[in-house]
């Protein structure tokens, strides 16, 4: 993809969708040019038929993300006014990564702290190495740490973990972040890649409509009841038994041979 920046990398291989953070000189940090082409390629990615599920990674192996560009603040950030122009950049990278259309998958290496860990949040699965790092370090920044990231750290680890990740501010390593349901595997350094891909070819090779229907039910489960739609949800699911790929499905268990899908 022909971005604005060099500081994000994209591209697909084999239906997987590849977003790299590349701005390893400083661990990864956010900057506002980066906000605005992640956007730009997940909007890509949800609207490209070739892509069935997207990766997100960082550049270097000393970082996934380590949180926003706090060189930036000053000049981009310090006042209220320039943080709600700020915001808006955000934000629309943060509606992509809450609503795109596709399995999203975190690969963390090294540090994964504030804006990167609400970055990861986002994903359906995150894998993690052992030597990778996790933290909100808000606490220390004196900043207000915006409500859609806590509601979903909340949903993931709990209000007990997410209370004293947040008032802490402390820093933990990924066999905490396992136990906590943050982290989905951990893996050598040395196999992530290989795993991550591995993993992300299962989803390719599964079937999109039944993936995007389970993907909206849990989602929807995660609303207030009061707020849940299951009529829309049920008719995801129709969907589903009235694709040709399950008459597809049907077929090559009867044969024995993989299933070949095409989300119709």
């Amino acid at each position: 993809m022909a971005l604005k920046t060099n500081k994000m990398l994209a591209q697909i291989e084999e239906g997987i969708g590849w977003v790299t953070f590349n701005h390893p000189e400083k661990r990864n940090a956010i900057s506002l040019e980066m906000w605005a082409a992640l956007g730009e390629i997940l909007e890509t990615f949800h609207h490209d038929p070739k892509v069935r599920v997207v990766v997100m990674s960082g550049a270097g192996g000393q970082a996934f993300v380590s949180g926003a560009d706090i060189s930036e603040f000053d000049e981009k950030r310090g006042s209220a006014e320039q943080r709600e122009s700020y915001a808006l950049v955000a934000a629309n990278a943060n509606r992509w990564l809450a609503n795109i259309d596709k399995p999203l998958i975190a690969m963390i290496e090294g540090f994964c702290i504030g804006g990167g860990l609400a970055t990861a949040l986002n994903a359906d699965v995150r894998f993690a190495t052992p030597n990778s790092t996790f933290g909100i370090p808000a606490a220390r920044l004196g900043l207000g740490y915006e409500l859609a990231g806590l509601k979903a750290l909340v949903a993931l680890v709990g209000p007990a973990h997410a209370r004293d990740i947040m008032i802490s501010a402390r820093y933990f390593d990924a066999e905490e972040a396992q136990s906590m349901g943050l982290v989905n595997f951990v893996v050598e350094p040395s196999e992530l890649r290989d795993a991550v891909t591995a993993y992300a070819s299962k989803v390719v090779a599964n079937a999109p409509l039944t993936v995007h229907a389970a993907r909206r039910a849990i989602r929807e489960l995660l609303k207030p009841e009061s707020a849940q739609a299951p009529a829309r949800i049920q008719a995801l699911i129709d969907t589903c038994f009235n694709s040709e790929d399950y008459k597809e499905g049907r077929q090559a268990f009867k044969e024995k041979r993989p299933p070949q899908f095409n989300g119709s």
